[in-house]
């Protein structure tokens, strides 16, 4: 079977490197274009390395680069982590299609930040989705599943890296395994039960101190590491990353106004909220992310001192 992997970044590469490992055939890599001044994608600098032909398109919308595909008598296309939009023109050019990886359990989760929002909701469960892309927005015919279960601890960098990525690998060899037995399905998504949030931005992370700690702990959890959950301290925003939620059994009794810096540690610092505190452990400020004992120390910071 002559495979393309269409795809950018770590999970990209890596899906091409399995395929390569495990004997597959394939017989090019399309990749997003880079952005002026960027370093080469690791899938492009993957599939150069392994001497395969490399295509970056600004459009997937136009008859020459879908006459480019065609020469390439693709059996099938692999899309492992593709952002710009793919007419159904391209996509059925391949004699059996093409699948897409989603970090979602589609119908669930539309959208570019399917792994922020089922934490940011409080959701238990997540999973991932190998499905047959249309002209919507995740909205093609499933072809399987995988389910994970989301912690009280998991942040998105924990479900992703530890789950979702090595998982969206096995389940997209055993989607090429069911299609070339023939039996991969194709089921319709449940339009009933479809949501979608835009992308997790920074407009989405701000942190209201006023708000329950179920809810700011998960927002902490669900914008780590991107794009990291912020709050305002003496006009400078600090992006908060690992934060332990001290919940209280009195409200009334936590002390300290909302978003109020009441206790200075060695590994970090406390914060009130609405029905306990939060004792903040790595944050960013100017630059990289420190440990908040090394901030404190380098903004002189000191109780009474209020996040905004």
């Amino acid at each position: 079977m002559r495979i393309v992997v269409h795809g950018q970044q770590a999970f990209g590469k890596a899906v091409l490197e399995t395929l390569l490992k495990r004997g597959e055939n394939v017989v090019a890599v399309y990749v997003a274009p880079e952005k002026p001044n960027a370093k080469s994608d690791p899938l492009k600098e993957a599939a150069l390395a392994s001497r395969l032909p490399v295509y970056q398109p600004e459009s997937y919308r136009k008859p020459e680069v879908w006459d480019e595909f065609r020469a390439l008598k693709p059996d099938l296309q692999i899309m492992a982590f593709v952002t710009l939009f793919v007419p159904e023109e391209f996509l059925n050019i391949p004699v059996h299609g093409s699948i897409q990886y989603h970090p979602s359990l589609l119908p669930a989760h539309r959208g570019p930040s399917a792994i922020n929002w089922p934490i940011i909701k409080g959701e238990r469960e997540t999973g991932l989705t190998i499905f047959w892309p249309d002209n919507g927005l995740d909205t093609g015919d499933v072809l399987l599943q995988k389910k994970t279960s989301i912690g009280p601890a998991d942040t998105v960098g924990s479900v992703y890296f530890d789950r979702l990525f090595p998982m969206g690998i096995e389940a997209m060899l055993e989607a090429i395994d069911l299609i070339k037995a023939g039996k991969a399905p194709r089921l319709k998504q449940d339009e009933s039960k479809a949501t979608y949030e835009g992308r997790c931005g920074s407009d989405n992370a701000h942190i209201d101190w006023g708000r329950p700690w179920q809810e700011i702990d998960r927002l902490i959890r669900g914008c780590n590491p991107q794009p990291g959950a912020w709050s305002k301290l003496d006009g400078r925003t600090v992006k908060i990353f690992d934060a332990k939620p001290l919940p209280a059994r009195d409200p009334k009794g936590i002390g300290g106004k909302m978003g109020e810096i009441v206790v200075m540690e060695s590994d970090g610092f406390t914060v009130v909220c609405s029905d306990g505190r939060f004792k903040v452990a790595r944050v960013q400020a100017d630059g990289a992310k420190i440990a908040a004992n090394e901030f404190a120390a380098s903004v002189k910071l000191n109780p009474g001192m209020r996040f905004s």
